[in-house]
């Protein structure tokens, strides 16, 4: 029979309730739908039931060649597959059978046992032949457990191939709040740039990159088990604990740095960016080249290039309006809030063999 019309048949004998046991579920539609599928099912050699492993006894084993068990099928009765996968599970470790299935004739979990973590982790899919559209149950069976594709060992690397699309998947989500907290925490530069970008578009004026950091900062929440929620009236606590507090720069007079035993005062955190970048170019003269040379600066752009307008390749407006020529053909950027001046001033350090916040010493603010 087409396997179109076996599902439909199939989900109309299950809505009927005429599958009360495992006995019926495996001869009314576990077997028919395997013969659907290329198997012989009338070979015991190749659709074998009742097959003996470490003692115990697994509902079919399907095989190829004849007698060597290939996919494991555990038959449950409608609706009592819950904690069968352990079972199923030992009977492949037991014979290193590479794909396993646990089935009420309704839902079908295709399992890949050699996987990694929980039993419901190394689950491929589950199918649901009465939740699923027709072409989605059509192609799911035949993509796992059609004769030909077992023969062929297309089956099992589609499974494979499933089951690392999953994992990579599943990493990439429980990874996600974490990339959240770290571009609010920076705040990343990106981030910085869309949210000043879109307040530009919205009311014509481009807020001050400390304005939008200083937003994220403090108007947003980080939960660790979902997304960031907004919240009101509340303002962020400066942390106290020494553990969590950075250098502390509270001898320096104000806003400025100290190097080399000399303490340079400015007005802005900007302007002692450019201040440091001056006095380390005189220090050494190849600093500048060194530091353009560094292959990774922002995301959008370069903090330090030998023409204006490679500081924002994509944005000429800002290299016009925030930039500044800290020695003859080298410009810096200035359009980077605090977090991102400090950061900037580590590169440079690293650049020029000091460490930060001990040679170099800041106070932005």
């Amino acid at each position: 029979m087409d396997i179109r019309r076996r599902i439909t048949e199939i989900r109309n004998s299950v809505a009927a309730g005429r599958y009360a046991n495992e006995a019926s579920v495996a001869q009314g539609i576990v077997l028919p739908l395997l013969n659907d599928l290329g198997w012989d099912v009338f070979n015991p050699q190749v659709v074998a039931p009742e097959y003996a492993t470490g003692g115990r006894r697994v509902d079919y084993a399907l095989c190829d060649p004849p007698g060597k068990p290939v996919v494991f099928i555990e038959v449950k009765q409608p609706g009592n597959s819950d904690g069968a996968d352990r079972q199923l599970f030992e009977y492949a470790f037991h014979e290193g059978v590479p794909m396993a299935v646990l089935t009420d004739g309704q839902e079908w979990n295709i399992y890949l046992p050699a996987g990694q973590g929980r039993y419901e982790d190394r689950r491929i899919y589950k199918l649901d032949l009465i939740e699923r559209d027709l072409d989605e149950c059509e192609w799911r069976l035949r993509r796992y457990l059609a004769f030909d594709a077992i023969r062929s060992g297309e089956a099992i690397d589609n499974a494979q191939k499933d089951y690392k699309d999953i994992r990579n998947r599943r990493e990439a989500e429980a990874t996600l709040p974490i990339a959240w907290r770290k571009l609010v925490e920076g705040p990343d530069e990106l981030l910085v740039d869309l949210l000043a970008d879109q307040v530009e578009s919205l009311c014509g004026y481009k807020p001050d990159p400390d304005t939008v950091a200083g937003f994220l900062t403090q108007r947003i929440v980080l939960d660790p088990g979902g997304p960031p929620r907004p919240i009101r009236a509340q303002r962020t606590k400066k942390p106290t604990d020494s553990h969590t507090r950075g250098p502390d720069y509270g001898d320096l007079p104000q806003t400025g740095f100290k190097i080399d035993g000399n303490f340079i005062k400015a007005r802005s955190a900007r302007e002692v960016l450019i201040r440091v970048f001056e006095h380390l170019a005189d220090r050494d003269p190849t600093f500048l080249e060194r530091f353009a040379s560094l292959p990774k600066h922002g995301r959008r752009r370069r903090y330090l290039a030998q023409h204006q307008a490679a500081l924002y390749p994509e944005r000429p407006d800002l290299a016009s309006e925030h930039s500044h020529e800290v020695r003859p053909g080298w410009w810096i950027g200035t359009n980077v809030s605090r977090a991102q001046v400090e950061k900037i001033l580590q590169m440079a350090c690293g650049v020029a063999g000091l460490k930060y916040g001990t040679d170099l010493r800041v106070k932005l603010d």
